[in-house]
């Protein structure tokens, strides 16, 4: 095999700058919206769940962010690059590396690491795709919130010396989808055809993707008519998963992968890829190795109740053919999906390398990726659309200069 081209990662992540919203909202939101306060905190995770307490005497240093009601510490595990120590414990920008958060860092830490390109989800204060502002009851607040972190991100994380290497990804008011929808709209005027997504709305206390009145549907139209593509993370339904209370992290952190799953499940069998068969998908961390058998499992029940009215099947073809052009696995070192990428299909995987979180290749992403390559044999032509092929397509590079 020749070398590695150069990567594209399809699911990284930037910490948010402690002045993004302190520099972009009115000034009346001065004691309100999102800045960052230096306290101690004292962490707990038991059973897949994180609890922290605040200004604990004896507790470690800790970068809080506040925002409205909300108190919530910095972990290192959301910026874990060049740490040693990887436990669940507090940490401040003045420790993490400065790629983390800043632009020009990030670019030199992208070179080291054999990495082109990168698409970026949010991390620590709105969490995986804006669940912060969600929660929050001033909606009016949270939309501007929401607002003035897609310009940043478009404006200055992505614009300057990053414009064709951070490729942006925006969030959208999810407590209501005709103003998602024109967020979309607004953000893909600027440059944006990549959104953060919840893996299942449910559990955040909205409409599932099932819902029989198409609540989501204003969303979809509009990623379809802008050719945006829908990104969602492992945890973004703010619900990781746990077999028991006293089960340790490494049960959780085994098993994320099922979030993703659900959600794959949600999409195909709710028939959303028939109403809109330009919509686009993705799953970050989620992995593949599972897919084969769940797809062999969707395929079965449709042809045996396909014509069950009850059993909640109702797709004129297969579950499996709703999979190409539609769904993407994102991928950073899974062997078994490799070994079985001929029943997924290696225009659907793509790579990720996870900076900064503890799960991330950084700084040896090259070397891992020629390894797992080489074990599962793939070829010059499936290397290249693992390593940065299928991104250029799933998430239109073209726009930015990246054509092949």
């Amino acid at each position: 095999m020749t070398e590695i081209p150069r990567i594209i990662s399809v699911d990284d992540h930037v910490v948010e700058p402690p002045t993004l919203w302190v520099d972009r909202l009115p000034k009346k939101y001065k004691d309100v919206g999102p800045r960052v306060e230096r306290d101690s905190a004292i962490f707990n995770f038991e059973g897949g769940i994180f609890s922290y307490e605040k200004g604990v005497k004896g507790g470690e240093e800790c970068d809080w962010w506040l925002y409205d009601d909300l108190v919530y510490p910095f972990p290192k595990l959301s910026a874990a690059v060049g740490f040693d120590d990887l436990d669940v414990t507090p940490v401040t920008f003045d420790q993490i590396k400065p790629g983390c958060w800043k632009q020009k860092e990030r670019l030199e830490d992208m070179d080291e690491n054999h990495v082109e390109a990168s698409v970026c989800f949010p991390n620590v204060l709105p969490r995986f795709c804006g669940q912060s502002f969600l929660e929050r009851e001033d909606k009016d607040l949270a939309l501007l919130c929401v607002k003035a972190y897609n310009d940043w991100m478009i404006d200055e994380w992505c614009g300057g010396e990053g414009k064709g290497r951070l490729i942006p990804m925006t969030l959208v008011p999810l407590w209501d989808p005709e103003l998602a929808a024109e967020e979309i709209r607004r953000c893909a005027d600027k440059g944006s055809h990549a959104i953060a997504f919840t893996e299942n709305p449910y559990p955040l206390g909205l409409p599932s993707i099932h819902s029989p009145d198409r609540h989501w549907d204003p969303v979809f139209q509009a990623c379809e008519e802008t050719e945006t593509i829908l990104n969602m993370h492992i945890g973004s339904s703010s619900k990781m998963p746990a077999t028991s209370p006293d089960a340790p992290f490494a049960v959780s952190s085994t098993i994320t992968f099922s979030n993703a799953m659900g959600s794959f499940c949600d999409y195909i069998l709710s028939g959303v890829f028939e109403r809109f068969p330009k919509l686009t998908i993705a799953y970050a961390e989620g992995q593949v190795g599972w897919m084969p058998y769940v797809i062999e499992r969707m395929d079965k029940l449709w042809e045996e109740r396909a014509n069950s009215a009850d059993f909640g099947i109702q797709l004129p073809n297969p579950p499996s053919t709703y999979i190409p052009d539609h769904i993407y696995g994102c991928i950073f070192d899974d062997q078994v999906g490799l070994l079985n990428r001929d029943l997924i299909g290696m225009d659907q995987i793509c790579f990720e390398v996870d900076y900064p979180h503890a799960d991330s290749t950084f700084p040896n992403t090259k070397k891992i990726a020629t390894q797992i390559t080489e074990a599962a044999g793939l070829s010059d032509e499936e290397t290249y659309k693992l390593m940065r092929g299928n991104a250029i397509k799933g998430w239109g590079l073209h726009r930015f200069g990246i054509t092949s």
